[in-house]
């Protein structure tokens, strides 16, 4: 039963990230991409969290958080030089 439901979750998941590259695509705005790529980021974490309980192994929860932390940074960062036009002051 556990195998079912990872397996149903990594496919929904999955969908998601081809959904988001798709509003990469063909988005409007500039901001639209920034938040594609922020929710392929968190779908990208959920990915890797699924697939460590999938074959039982804790390295992938740790590259999940440092994944995390970099995606956070980087849409950070975006949208400041979006905002102000420089990212450090």
């Amino acid at each position: 039963m556990m195998q079912i439901a990872l397996t149903f979750a990594i496919g929904c998941f999955t969908l998601g990230l081809l959904m988001n590259l798709w509003r990469i695509v063909k988005a409007p705005g500039v901001g639209d991409r920034v938040l594609a790529l922020d929710t392929m980021v968190i779908n990208a974490i959920a990915l890797l969290v699924l697939y460590g309980i999938a074959i039982g192994d804790a390295v992938y929860f740790e590259v999940s958080l440092i994944i995390a932390m970099v995606g956070f940074i980087s849409t950070v960062a975006y949208a400041r030089a979006l905002l102000r036009g420089n990212i450090i002051e």
